[in-house]
């Protein structure tokens, strides 16, 4: 005859979890500044910039890499700091939106080109757009906007349908690299015969 003194519903030692966190000791660079800091083993980079240093540009989003909010640039290479360990940025240098303006605290050029632009909403994207934009203007090479569109295809904004983003990345790509003169901006902007659907 069963009883319920085995399987599922039987008595049982109570079980106690214990969880030891792990620490590394960090070495990297963060928006120029040199850093040194104790970090959990299992921390992301997200988790590291945002908790430890407060650089609240660095969004947390999706968390799974897909929509760019948490974007920085790692030695001039732009990354998903959401799934990048926190301790893989070890001897790194690291960049945020914080650190992109000019040291007399005025706008970079993809900044100043984004206000110019109107290329905002609601602004949770705007700072891995700006950083993936920082990462495309230091190629030196001219864009189109279709180009564009690929070069930014993992950054994803909800509110403003992409165009005016495209505008300005394009706009700052050629007055920072040379293509044409500020005075003479000119861009290829979206029109009913190349609209396309950006997600």
């Amino acid at each position: 005859m069963h009883t319920n003194e085995h399987g599922p519903y039987g008595d049982r030692e109570e079980a106690v979890l214990h969880y030891e966190p792990q620490y590394k000791f960090l070495k990297c660079r963060v928006n120029g500044v040199p850093v040194a800091k104790m970090v959990d083993m299992r921390a992301s980079l997200t988790d590291f910039l945002r908790n430890d240093f407060s650089l609240t540009s660095v969004k947390k989003g999706c968390e799974v890499g897909e929509c760019g909010a948490c974007a920085v640039l790692i030695d001039g290479v732009e990354f998903n700091s959401c799934i990048y360990l926190a301790i893989w940025a070890e001897g790194k240098d690291i960049w945020t939106t914080e650190g992109l303006s000019l040291r007399d605290g005025s706008l970079s050029i993809i900044q100043e080109a984004f206000v110019d632009e109107a290329a905002v909403q609601c602004g949770f994207c705007t700072p891995g757009f700006i950083v993936g934009a920082t990462e495309i203007i230091s190629r030196k090479k001219y864009y189109t906007i279709d180009e564009l569109r690929k070069e930014l295809s993992n950054h994803m904004c909800r509110c403003t349908g992409y165009e005016n983003i495209l505008i300005a990345v394009q706009k700052a790509n050629n007055i920072a690299n040379g293509f044409e003169l500020e005075a003479d901006h000119k861009v290829n902007r979206i029109n009913k015969d190349n609209i396309k659907d950006y997600i």
